[in-house]
């Protein structure tokens, strides 16, 4: 039987289990990554062919020569279906899908997965709850949301991923500073009503518009808190039968059939608001989670998203029906923090529920796995504590957002 071939594009290191699952699978696989990452561990026994980009600044390509080289690439081989493996590279992958007519995620559903002001005005047009929200292109539109929702204010860039460039605001004069200092790029943001209260992922797969697989997890730290003020970032799983999992897999569930999602996996954020505890959506992307949370999901639930998701794309390839197994009910815990040692000292956090030590350098990670949540809470406070008193190491946060 001839062999499918299948494009991964990456402009960060990950992705390792899925292209591991699609070799085993009998794909060929090849890989397109930034030339600054030759050197990574990535699964060589998997790629059959591997392609460099040189980066133009952290992320970003030339388009132009992207498509040039894939036009070459198609010359000689039969390209089945291409995979973003990071949030940076889903509009590259759904780029290169409209150019050569290739299945798959085209540029107007990205936007909706890529794109924080586009996905905000699809949820409130699919009557999602999104916290109030502008565009910034116009003056007068900003003046006219400012003077009618308080402060404070968030100021994102669209198509950051997490909590990258986004700067929290308590004034109308410290807001037009900062839309001033963005100068040609002001129109790569938008504006948002800072809502106080907890903030969730929910991370699932997709099999033709079925969702086949919900989990749902609580930030004890969420990202814009660690990015703007250092510390440790934690995050648990929630029980599949409380009330918190059962309104955030119905919200989730709508966001995604709203947004046109056909396959794959996702990545979504809410947050509860401290005032009415409604559920508001933050953002989604079509991917998988980043910050290690397949590892928490894999210990709860026992299930590999990434080796899920090349099952699903494997699937789509041969026209199969695709099948996950039932999801195990562990609650598990996630603590990930810099340090100032390039490797961690992991004696002091040995613990029945540790399931892995992270291997990163010049941080601290662990994940743990409990039938209890109780425990699980009690070893990410007591980590915590530890890391706190002697391993932390905080940056300063950048003074100006990075694109």
């Amino acid at each position: 039987m001839e062999k499918k071939t299948i494009v991964c594009i990456s402009c960060y290191y990950k992705g390792y289990d899925f292209m591991d699952e699609m070799k085993s699978l009998g794909n060929n696989v090849i890989l397109v990554t930034s030339e600054n990452l030759k050197e990574k561990n990535w699964p060589w026994h998997a790629i059959d062919e591997v392609f460099y980009m040189p980066e133009l600044k952290p992320s970003v390509w030339n388009l132009d020569h992207l498509i040039q080289g894939f036009s070459y690439l198609m010359q000689t081989r039969k390209i089945d279906a291409v995979v973003a493996l990071d949030d940076y590279d889903v509009e590259k992958a759904a780029l290169i899908r409209e150019t050569f007519r290739i299945p798959g995620m085209g540029q107007t559903t990205h936007r909706y997965f890529r794109d924080k002001l586009a996905m905000r005005q699809k949820a409130k047009d699919s009557g999602i709850n999104v916290p109030e929200f502008t565009a910034v292109f116009n003056n007068d539109e900003v003046n006219a949301f400012v003077d009618k929702i308080p402060a404070p204010w968030v100021l994102k860039p669209r198509s950051e991923a997490s909590a990258s460039g986004i700067r929290k605001l308590t004034s109308k004069e410290e807001l037009w500073e900062a839309l001033n200092s963005l100068g040609e790029e002001r129109h790569l943001f938008l504006l948002e009503s800072f809502k106080p209260g907890d903030v969730y992922h929910v991370d699932s797969l997709t099999f033709n518009k079925e969702i086949v697989f919900t989990s749902a997890s609580k930030y004890l730290a969420p990202p814009m808190q660690v990015s703007h003020e250092g510390g440790v970032f934690r995050t648990k799983t929630l029980g599949r039968y409380s009330d918190e999992f059962q309104a955030l897999e119905i919200a989730n569930a709508k966001v995604l059939s709203s947004f046109g999602l056909l396959n794959g996996a996702t990545h979504t954020e809410f947050i509860r608001s401290k005032e009415n505890g409604k559920y508001y959506f933050l953002e989604t992307s079509s991917r998988v989670g980043g910050a290690h949370i397949p590892d928490l999901v894999e210990a709860s639930s026992s299930i590999n998203i990434w080796r899920e998701w090349a099952k699903i794309e494997d699937a789509l390839l041969w026209g199969k029906d695709y099948q996950i197994s039932k999801p195990t009910g562990y609650y598990s815990g996630l603590i990930i923090a810099l340090i100032k040692d390039e490797k961690a000292d992991y004696s002091k956090f040995e613990s029945e529920e540790t399931v892995k030590f992270l291997p990163i350098d010049y941080h601290v990670g662990i994940v743990y796995k409990s039938s209890d949540p109780l425990i699980i809470e009690e070893r990410l406070d007591k980590a915590a504590e530890k890391i706190n008193a002697e391993m932390l190491n905080i940056l300063p946060p950048k003074s100006k957002p990075t694109s």
